[in-house]
C-alpha cells in the first residue's frame, strides 16, 4: 500500500525523492503517514482538500478489498 501512495503522490510533486509513507498499524486499523516536501503539502492536499480526498479514496478502495482493518491515510506537515 505504501508504495500505490508513493505512485500517485510522487507525479503530484517537485520533490518526489523527498516522498515517503510510513506505515503505523495496530489490532484493528493502519495508519498510512505521508510526508512531503514543506513547500509541495498544498499540492498534496489540494483546494479545498481534493486531491486528498481523492488519493484517500483510492488508497481505502484498495485496502478494503485486502485487509479486514480501518485505513486511513494522514497528511504530515
Amino acid at each position: 500500500m505504501e508504495q500505490l501512495i508513493k505512485t500517485i503522490v510522487q507525479p503530484l510533486v517537485d520533490f518526489p525523492e523527498e516522498v515517503s509513507v510510513i506505515a503505523d498499524e495496530s489490532a484493528n486499523r493502519i495508519v498510512y503517514k505521508l510526508s512531503v516536501h514543506p513547500s509541495d503539502i498544498g499540492k498534496v492536499i489540494g483546494k479545498q482538500g481534493s486531491v486528498a480526498k481523492a488519493i484517500r479514496a483510492i488508497v481505502y478502495s484498495a485496502a478494503s478489498s485486502h485487509r479486514m482493518k480501518k485505513t486511513y491515510v494522514d497528511i504530515l506537515d
